[in-house]
């Protein structure tokens, strides 16, 4: 690294302490209502309207660097990126008003949305001379534009700017929408194999939300640094060149801890999976919603369990009469603008025990390494005794499988390994077993 280039890099860090505290505190109280992990919505009921602001912020990296971002953000809540994860139903007449705070123009492009009208006129690229200046119709700075549209078709979706888009999409205008289908919210599509949630815990009425999104981003902290000085006019475009990868517009470790984390103010959405065995207590798999509004393949590969993908760019895989066109794949290839349903399922397939050993010596302690999430036992919901001086956060003999971007140059921080798009699934003993045989009770 050249001396110009750590120099940006730690002068761009020093955001002032009495801005960090303050956002803190604010963004702590808007985040409080989210779930801990899964999809954490923003609903507006039926045909709702959502008031939406272009919001200036910075967040933190994994490397200890500060980025200047762009964002939307609810009229009246802090800045936060991504923008809002809005979640409608089908058949909603759906109107976003988009408030521009930037000193540009700015706009809202929805890809998969038919019909997207403004002022009761259907929406028109902005053009000045020969130039198209806005893939869609924009607010002026301080002014307003409406969007309306209709939510026909079930899935998930990406919202982001059509105003210069190779500057304010990578900026952080860009957020994630998702359309339920009109069988419910337990379903990614109006086809009964679409379900995923699970049913009750043990015979109570206490549902689990295994519903997750990994939306994945880049930054080139260098255009970001050129906004930020107001220099931009002198950043050249055909050299950009992303640093940082990001998932739910965070970098790991911070993409495992929970929605609403505090030491996070403007960064809401975690994306550790937390889910349970499929058995007879919990016979309905998971779903992941992969979206990517960067410029590049992001291979995303869960380690050790296959998904089924049953949509992509919201529309359901299904051919002629419904014939099912779904496929198993073990790496998800998220191509640039693109979204994929997937639904999986994790087991036990050898029902591995203290009762049912595994079949071999494990190895002496003394010849292990021991990493923090382990809970001293290879066996689901049990804990076991580990050497003196070894600590551990796992809670109930959970275990805990890496899923992360498999492209790997792309799995770091300007550099700093293992600290880009990356995450756990953390597999909680199965429901009906926890409390009995010694099998420990998870809570959250």
């Amino acid at each position: 690294m050249n001396t110009q280039e750590n120099f940006q890099r730690k002068t761009s860090a020093w955001p002032t302490l009495a801005a960090a505290i303050g956002l803190l505190c604010g963004a702590s109280q808007a985040w409080a209502a989210l779930p801990k992990v899964g999809v954490a919505c923003t609903s507006g009921g039926p045909n709702p309207t959502f008031n939406l602001d272009t919001a200036i912020g910075n967040i933190p990296m994994p490397d200890g660097n500060s980025i200047f971002m762009w964002s939307y953000a609810l009229t009246g809540q802090p800045f936060q990126t991504p923008g809002p994860v809005l979640c409608v139903n089908e058949g909603d007449t759906v109107t976003i008003v988009l408030h521009n705070k930037l000193a540009e123009p700015a706009s809202i492009m929805f890809p998969g949305q038919e019909n997207v009208t403004v002022g009761g006129q259907p929406v028109q690229p902005e053009i000045t001379g020969t130039t198209i200046t806005s893939l869609t119709n924009s607010a002026v700075p301080n002014g307003t534009v409406s969007y309306t549209f209709t939510a026909s078709k079930p899935g998930t979706y990406i919202y982001e700017s059509g105003t210069n888009p190779e500057k304010q999409v990578r900026m952080g205008l860009h957020g994630a929408l998702i359309v339920r289908p009109t069988l419910g919210a337990d379903y990614l599509f109006d086809r009964s194999d679409s379900r995923f949630t699970t049913t009750a815990n043990s015979g109570t009425a206490t549902p689990w939300n295994e519903e997750f999104m990994v939306l994945l981003s880049e930054i080139d902290p260098y255009q970001h640094q050129a906004e930020e000085s107001g220099v931009y006019s002198f950043y050249d475009i055909t050299q950009y060149r992303p640093r940082y990868w990001q998932l739910n517009g965070r970098g790991f470790p911070d993409a495992i801890a929970d929605n609403a984390a505090s030491w996070l103010p403007n960064q809401p959405y975690g994306a550790l999976a937390r889910v349970h065995p499929v058995d007879a207590s919990h016979p309905y798999p998971g779903a992941i919603r992969y979206l990517n509004v960067g410029s590049l393949d992001y291979p995303f590969h869960p380690h050790g369990n296959n998904g089924l993908v049953i949509g992509r760019d919201g529309r359901p895989l299904a051919g002629p009469g419904g014939q099912d066109l779904s496929f198993e794949k073990f790496v998800v290839n998220v191509g640039p603008g693109q979204t994929w349903d997937v639904i999986f399922k994790w087991y036990d397939a050898e029902n591995y025990s203290a009762s049912n050993p595994v079949p071999m010596a494990l190895p002496d302690p003394a010849n292990l390494s021991y990493l923090d999430f382990y809970s001293g036992s290879p066996y689901l919901g049990q804990q076991g005794t580990l050497p003196p001086g070894i600590t551990t956060v796992n809670q109930c003999g959970e275990f805990f499988i890496i899923s992360h971007n498999h492209s790997l140059f792309q799995l770091n921080s300007w550099g700093l390994t293992m600290s880009g798009p990356a995450t756990y699934m953390r597999v909680d003993p199965p429901l009906a077993a926890q409390g009995l045989n010694g099998i420990l009770t998870c809570t959250y």
